[in-house]
């Protein structure tokens, strides 16, 4: 902080006179040294710090306070008391001779600041904190709701809307030698035509009169072969808008809309070209949550009903970004090291922040039990219905500073979701047929043309389920290092194995085998490692993270369905390279690019490289 000249030059007089007083006896008549103090003001001007009015002015003023310390030492003295510094004001007088009472015999000095001194500084602190003043002001404002007049209903302000946007350039570039493909569709030493085969258009069209596999193809490839050699470019859009409301304490009630394809559930993309038509616009969550915080708000457990967001750590080679679940769920909280203050000034980035990685809805420094119970596929001829049963364990420590472990254990049971075979002239199972496939899953026939009494005259059959039943077992590790914050370094390592895939179930059970190629032995291993640096969350210009992974995911590994559904074109049997990089082009506003490289790791040649460059935006 500066002090004006013209301060320094009267606080240095103040300082001149006590010194001076001090050194004379207690009786003396208080005189100012003019010789010294004329000098010091002729210096002064010659130097050009004071002009020649305001030296006068100077002396004069202290000529006038050397007068007035004079009067209250006389005054001191004659009531037998220690007499007062002389250099001081008489305005001064009680607070110096409470500091007089001090040890016998001694006086205590303290510099004299003139008013007009104190007054300068008073202004230039002011001007100095009105900045921060006014921010800390308009952010009690933004908490407290002051701009919301008390005549408005409660629920007003217990609403909390969202909204994101993002429109997507989306260019998918296939291998010059994929095998296979709508314009040379491949046939095997059996006739058989082999794929990728696009399982959904086919079951679809089981029970026409041209619905057997091969003729299926030979009338319109489109819709049995998925398209392998011919290069794509699309425009696509996801608008999504919520509303969360604080219902009581710890209870809140959501909704979320967005646009949708409907039978799609790992994709809320919409594909520009509709000729006019309107999108689909569907309900993507809906749900209660409750949370229950503590005297010190620390969240012991949170409980979820309806269609949630996903409450697992986990990353996009187990569960899509756009998944959410149906159903309910819990997770339960055990703190540790509440004792300090280390979580005082720590803020938890938004857990989905970076593309494609899920942190969990957890709290640091907690070891954690995430349950869930989720209906996928209510059957109405069967009481088995499909069901997705699923828990997780794991930890959240806040290791250092704001260096950040996530460390989760997780099991993934999906029941009746494997196929089973018709017995001969019954549909019995044909319920067991998935509702949603990408590609990649062991396929095995359902319903072969001796059910269906030749309507289907392909001998390898017409309406195909999963060969595998799904019992996924998922280690994930992710440490976020804050040591270089602003930006961070999180490295993410993924790990998932499927423990129901049966080769000999599957070989009794369907005569005819497994449809698509697995190989000699089972599938059913999947792997990520990934690198993030960068800011945790990009919400301004110049916020940016970079990315780069490398995954691998056999056929088996985990359901085709809700795996991520941009890498190799969305499914399974796939290994290859993910790079991305985000950067902040305003408030709210976002570039994402991503470039992901895949090939196949079984079956005919298939490899995919696909360019994304998204334009976000949110409030």
């Amino acid at each position: 902080m500066n002090i004006p000249t013209k301060s320094l030059v009267v606080l240095l007089f103040g300082s001149l006179a006590a010194m001076t007083g001090a050194t004379q006896a207690a009786d003396e008549t208080i005189s100012v040294k003019k010789s010294t103090l004329v000098n010091l003001v002729d210096l002064l001007v010659q130097r050009g710090v004071i002009n020649k009015q305001e030296g006068q002015g100077l002396v004069s003023a202290a000529e006038q306070e050397a007068a007035e310390a004079a009067k209250s030492n006389a005054a001191q003295a004659k009531s037998g008391g220690e007499p007062l510094p002389e250099s001081l004001p008489a305005a001064n007088t009680e607070t110096l001779a409470v500091m007089a009472k001090g040890k016998a015999g001694k006086i205590k000095h303290v510099g004299y600041v003139p008013e007009f001194v104190k007054k300068e500084i008073r202004d230039q602190v002011r001007a100095e904190l009105k900045a921060d003043v006014l921010q800390d002001v308009k952010q009690d404002a933004k908490t407290e709701g002051w701009g919301i007049p008390g005549a408005l209903p409660e629920w007003v302000a217990a609403i909390h809307p969202s909204f994101d946007m993002r429109i997507r350039f989306a260019d998918d570039f296939f291998g010059k030698n994929n095998e296979g493909g709508i314009d040379n569709v491949g046939i095997d030493a059996d006739g058989n035509f082999f794929g990728p085969y696009n399982w959904l258009s086919i079951n679809r069209a089981a029970n026409t009169p041209q619905g057997g596999l091969n003729r299926q193809v030979a009338l319109n490839p489109n819709e049995a072969i998925l398209n392998t050699q011919k290069d794509r470019l699309r425009l696509r859009e996801r608008f999504r808008l919520g509303f969360e409301a604080n219902l009581t304490d710890g209870l809140k009630a959501g909704v979320r809309f967005a646009t949708s394809n409907i039978n799609n559930p790992v994709s809320n993309d919409q594909t520009l070209g509709n000729t006019g038509q309107s999108y689909q616009f569907a309900i993507d969550r809906a749900y209660l949550q409750y949370d229950f915080l503590d005297a010190r708000k620390i969240n012991w457990f949170s409980l979820y009903a309806g269609r949630i967001i996903n409450p697992f750590v986990s990353t996009d080679i187990v569960l899509d970004p756009d998944l959410s679940f149906e159903g309910v769920a819990g997770s339960f909280r055990l703190p540790f090291n509440r004792g300090g203050n280390k979580l005082a000034g720590y803020k938890a980035p938004n857990p989905t922040a970076r593309f494609g990685i899920n942190q969990g809805q957890q709290t640091p420094d907690a070891l954690f039990l995430t349950l869930g119970v989720f209906p996928l596929q209510d059957i109405d001829v069967s009481v088995n219905d499909k069901w997705l049963y699923a828990g997780q364990v794991g930890a959240d420590w806040l290791v250092f500073n704001d260096s950040r472990l996530n460390l989760a254990v997780s099991y993934y049971e999906f029941q009746n979701v494997n196929a089973r075979p018709n017995p001969l002239g019954s549909h019995t199972y044909d319920w067991t047929a998935p509702q949603f496939v990408q590609k990649g899953n062991s396929m095995v026939a359902i319903t072969d043309f001796n059910t269906l009494n030749g309507t289907c005259d392909d001998t390898v059959g017409c309406l195909f389920g999963l060969a595998s039943e799904f019992k996924v077992f998922n280690a994930t590790a992710m440490f976020d290092y804050a040591g270089f914050d602003p930006v961070h370094v999180l490295l993410t390592a993924d790990y998932a194995r499927n423990l129901g895939f049966d080769k000999q179930r599957i070989a009794a059970e369907f005569l005819n085998g497994i449809v698509n190629y697995t190989g000699n032995k089972p599938r059913t291993t999947a792997y990520q490692i990934r690198v993030d640096v960068g800011q945790p969350e990009v919400r301004r210009w110049g916020d940016w993270s970079v990315n780069l992974a490398y995954r691998y995911v056999q056929r088996d590994a985990v359901l085709d369905a809700f795996t991520d559904s941009i890498f190799h074109l969305g499914g399974t049997n796939a290994k290859g390279w993910v790079a991305g990089m985000q950067y902040g082009l305003a408030k709210n506003t976002w570039l994402n690019l991503r470039w992901l490289s895949s090939d196949a790791i079984d079956g005919p040649k298939y490899s995919i490289d696909t360019l994304n460059v998204d334009l976000n935006a949110r409030f």
